[in-house]
Parts: C-alpha cells; structure tokens; sequence
C-alpha cells in the first residue's frame, strides 16, 4: 500500500489560474506515476435571460454551454500534453460544479482531487459561493487547492 494516490483528478475551469493546478497536477501524476483525470464542469441550467434575450430556445442555449465547456476542456488537455502530461480520461458535466467534482471523484476513486482557486474574498464568496470550499468540505479524499 503507498501513501501516494493511485489517481488525482484535475478539476478545471479553463481560468488563468488553472494553468498552475494543470502544472502541478502533471507534476504530482508524474512524480507518483498516478493516472491523471480531468473534468470541467459547465454551469447547470442557462441563465433563463440570456435565452430570452438572444431569441434562443432553451435547448440551444444548453448546447451553446456545453460546447463551451468542450472548448474549456479542449484548451486544458492541450495545455497539460504541452507540459509533458499524460491523461488518463477526461469528463464534461453539467450541474453544480463542486457536487460534479465530488461525485465523479467517488466514481473513480480518486486519492487526490486538484484544483485551483481563484481566491474570491471573503464578501464575495459569500454571495457567489465557492467551487473550491465546497469540493473541500465534500470531497472522500484530500484536495489541493493551488494559488498564486
């Protein structure tokens, strides 16, 4: 038994400050020679706004988020092979981001999840929540939030 995992999950939302997670995620996959998962999550729902002012359907602005979320993810695998990584799977979700990054964290069973935060203050945090804080208190297994 190591005290290494055996998996980390990246978990990425394609900010500036998720190029220092993707680094240290291929460094710590690498060094333990874990396999490396990557998931971004799109919002939930869209904003019912923005489908009532754009004179999309629902369903159109659904899609426009998930290819959103592809780009995102697309960008991230790029960056992590660029960095030398190599990835073991990746995943798109939809929903609340921290409860998809939990439960596929659960899923696959992960030893390590691996995030970065974009350090929110304390007033703001309040009003939008936190990814970070909520993968934190949720997650089965240890989380490393990386900053700046």
């Amino acid at each position: 038994m190591s005290i290494f995992p055996t998996k980390v999950l990246l978990a990425t939302d394609g900010s500036e400050d998720a190029r220092l997670a993707n680094e240290t995620a291929v460094d710590l996959a690498q060094s333990t020679n874990s396999e490396l998962h990557v998931i971004t999550v799109g919002g939930g729902q869209p904003d019912p706004a923005y489908y009532l002012e754009t004179q999309v359907t629902y369903e159109e602005a659904y899609e426009a988020v998930r290819r959103e979320a592809q780009a995102i993810l697309a960008k991230q695998v790029k960056q992590i092979e660029e960095l030398g990584g190599r990835i073991a799977a990746t995943y798109i979700k939809q929903g609340d981001r921290a409860q998809e990054i939990v439960k596929l964290s659960e899923e696959l069973g992960v030893g390590l999840i691996v995030m970065g935060s974009r350090g929110l203050g304390g007033l703001k945090r309040a009003f939008m929540g936190s990814v970070s804080d909520s993968v934190v208190r949720h997650a089965h297994c240890p989380v490393m939030i990386v900053r700046r």
